[in-house]
């Protein structure tokens, strides 16, 4: 989660961002929040300093909203001028093209808004790409003028000096206009700025700048570090004496770092500051400094005594305190979640981050929130205390969601014993369970070895033998996404198959004959005898395994597929025994016909052989497939497409009437389909999600389709029917959590964007 920001009208406004494509905003102090989907990453918020309800955010494109962010409407490009969205690659990337004259074009991207406080209509937004273009309206956005482009920089604050300057932060200084002239003014010490924070009032003759820069040690002095200019860029003071006064033994080990800062725009005196790997307590030996200085570079801050945390000043940097900390443990001023005990679960400790994003409330320096890897938490009285803001204790280890929630699932499973036992399989935080319907979760991956525990894929339960569970468990998340295998050796991906006989409370190691691998899919076949279960799991970059006595041991069954290394992702079983293999395509790009190519095969001898079947023309990234419970030989495959410009091709959802011999394309507008789903109860209904902001409900077997509205995330899983609301459904979702509503959709539901409304085809 990035960029906590702050209005400046009212502290209990908030919105940030998170790199899953989701936005969040809270009008409540952070008690709740609603996400807000933009189809793709923002990357700046701001607020008019003007108008309480005025709120303007940075993506793709620019947008605004006027009514404290409840709905949004895009200013720039146009959306009414020819402005079409090209939606492309692997995780179906949007960008723009439009007869716009204003509009940059390309794949730019805004990294900074502004709003001139001395008047409204003055807009200035910064497009960042091969290089940085400033661009001004005067008219509150209806023109536009390019006003300055810089080099390619990376530019981290823009700031309105009440009408008489503007200054542009980069990572190799300060770019000022004024008088109708631009100045550049260099950084301190020449050094490359990591963070930067602007404040000044109205009556302020230059802006306070606070900047972090790259550090090292010389010596047992520290170079970089903290920087603070009182003449907007002109001169800088440094501001790390408080880092040497702390620091054990400095100049060895690792520098500390800063990458986060943010002062109250109001109160610029005011500025917390984040930090990465300071000691504050001696070392026992020589041999922990020796581990530190190998390790600290992927995480930091989690051996005795190195910390990470926050400092703050309230006299413009001259002197700071320490407001929060954390080692081995979370912060002894810090009211914790079941994030925090995760971390130590293990004894790695790993998830103690420094804070990746500060932002302060410009109006009551007091308020700062914090976000760092996995979670967002603030304090509302300068530093003294600080929650969390992501989940809401409702028990003893119970939890449930504020509504903040940026986490990938893949399935929900009901307890065929217990409809109100619900499990949610998860990446980056295992899985969780709840016995109350869902009114609240626990933790449900204990006996899971770190090694395995970053991602439960799937589970499958003996409908036969209460409490009998198995599942399956990685190391890598995210699969099948390229990003995780680009480069790799997925043979060294870690993972197997675990088994519960209490409900999924506590597991045990079931893999036996099984290597490590990244498991990613589980399947029981019905009629095996009950205590010799017959199983197959798909062992990504490994193929199929088979157990015919429960899971305790297992072989590999791969005779007849094809490749080295077989990304082995989802099994399917027919009514006859006829089993189904998905092997997902090897290359994002999807060049075809190659042995990247993605496959389809069959076996009806149960694994002991396997057949290649054909594929829909055009096609070579399968990702799932789905059988009409009436007539197993109707077949549903969800499918990726092949990245080409204008948009990707070859992907959708395809029918076959024949088990497999022919396909038809029913489902084309959405190029990037994760899955298929079947309504069993109602098999003539159908769902299609995947990863262009929609999801789609067929009740005519695939015929006609319509967008479910109310759910607008970008990059959708699958659909699952609620077994106990029959007219409801769960949507997983790559980043978004689990979600829950109307099977029809929501007729009342609020668009978060009203132009364009998003559809899978294209968003505009």
């Amino acid at each position: 989660m990035i960029a906590p920001t702050i209005s400046p009208h009212d502290p209990g406004l908030v919105l940030e961002h998170c790199d899953m494509t989701g936005s969040y905003i809270t009008t409540d102090g952070a008690l709740s929040w609603r996400m807000l989907n933009f189809g793709g990453v923002v990357n700046v918020f701001a607020y008019d300093p003007n108008d309480p309800d005025v709120i303007y955010a940075g993506s793709y494109a620019l947008w605004r909203s006027e009514d404290r962010g409840e709905t949004w409407r895009m200013m720039l490009p146009d959306p009414a001028n020819n402005t079409v969205a090209h939606i492309v690659g692997d995780h179906a990337d949007c960008h723009l093209t439009s007869d716009d004259p204003f509009f940059p074009g390309g794949r730019w991207r805004i990294s900074a808004i502004a709003v001139d406080p001395a008047d409204s209509k003055m807009l200035y937004v910064v497009f960042s790409g091969r290089r940085a273009l400033l661009l001004v309206s005067e008219d509150r956005g209806k023109a536009w003028t390019r006003a300055q482009e810089f080099p390619r920089r990376q530019v981290l604050a823009l700031h309105v000096q009440s009408g008489t300057a503007v200054y542009l932060v980069t990572d190799q200084g300060v770019e000022r206009r004024q008088a109708g002239r631009w100045t550049h003014l260099a950084g301190p010490d020449g050094r490359e700025i990591v963070a930067a924070t602007i404040g000044g009032g109205k009556q302020a003759a230059a802006p306070t700048i606070y900047v972090t820069t790259k550090t090292e040690w010389q010596g047992e002095e520290l170079a970089g570090g903290i920087y603070v200019s009182d003449d907007g860029g002109g001169t800088w003071r440094p501001c790390n004496g408080w880092v040497m006064d702390v620091f054990q033994d400095p100049g060895n080990g690792p520098a500390p770092h800063f990458r986060a800062i943010t002062c109250s725009a109001m109160n610029p005196e005011v500025c917390y500051v984040g930090f990465r790997r300071i000691r504050l307590e001696a070392e026992a030996d020589a041999g922990v400094r020796e581990e530190v200085v190998s390790s600290a570079g992927v995480w930091g801050g989690h051996y005795q005594g190195w910390y990470n945390g926050i400092a703050k000043t309230t006299d413009g940097g001259r002197t700071w305190m320490i407001v929060h900390k954390e080692s081995t443990a979370p912060s002894e001023n810090m009211e914790v979640s079941w994030i925090e005990r995760r971390a130590a679960d293990g004894g790695r400790n790993i998830w103690f981050d420094d804070p990746y994003s500060l932002g302060a409330a410009p109006s009551n320096p007091d308020v700062c929130y914090a976000t760092d890897l996995f979670r967002t938490y603030r304090t509302l009285d300068g530093g003294k205390t600080w929650q969390q803001v992501n989940s809401v204790r409702v028990g003893d280890d119970r939890w449930t969601t504020r509504g903040l929630d940026v986490t990938t699932c893949y399935g929900v499973h009901f307890d065929p014993f217990d409809v109100n036992h619900v499990f949610i399989t998860y990446t980056d935080i295992g899985m969780f369970q709840s016995a109350d319907g869902g009114k609240s979760w626990i933790g449900s991956t204990e006996g899971i070895p770190m090694e395995w525990r970053n991602t439960t894929y799937w589970i499958e339960f003996d409908p036969e033998v209460k409490g009998l569970v198995w599942g399956v468990f990685a190391g890598p998340h995210d699969l099948p996404r390229p990003k995780m295998w680009q480069g790799r050796g997925v043979a060294r991906y870690t993972g197997g198959v675990a088994v519960s006989t209490d409900g999924g409370m506590t597991w045990t190691l079931s893999n036996e004959g099984m290597p490590e691998t990244a498991a990613t899919h589980i399947l029981m076949d019905p009629t095996s005898p009950v205590g010799s279960r017959t199983l197959y799991v798909c062992g990504f970059g490994r193929g199929v395994f088979k157990s015919t006595d429960n899971g305790k041991t297992w072989q590999l069954k791969n005779n007849g597929i094809e490749g080295k290394e077989p990304f082995a992702w989802r099994i399917t079983r027919a009514d006859d025994g006829t089993l189904y293999l998905i092997v997902a395509r090897r290359s994002d790009q999807g060049e075809i016909g190659d042995e990247n190519d993605g496959a389809l095969y069959t076996s009806t001898d149960r694994a002991e052989t396997w057949v290649k079947m054909s594929l829909p023309e055009g096609c070579n990234g399968p990702n799932g497939l789905a059988l009409d419970p009436r007539d197993n030989r109707r077949m549903y495959l969800a499918a990726w497409g092949r990245m080409a410009q204008p948009q990707d091709v070859g992907g959708g959802a395809f029918l076959s009437e024949d088990a497999g011999e022919t396909w038809r394309l029913i489902f084309g507008d959405s190029q990037h389909v994760y899955d298929v789903t079947v309504d069993a109860k109602h098999p003539d209904t159908l769902y299609a999600c995947g990863f262009d902001q929609a999801a789609y409900r067929s009740t005519d077997g695939g015929k006609t389709w319509t967008r479910i509205k109310g759910y607008n995330f970008k990059w959708g899983h699958r659909v699952i029917p609620d077994p106990v609301r029959a007219a409801m459904i769960y949507i997983t979702t790559f980043g978004g959590s689990l979600w829950h509503g109307p099977a029809a959709g929501d007729p009342n539901a609020v668009e978060d964007v009203i132009t364009p409304i998003p559809t899978a085809s294209a968003c505009l």
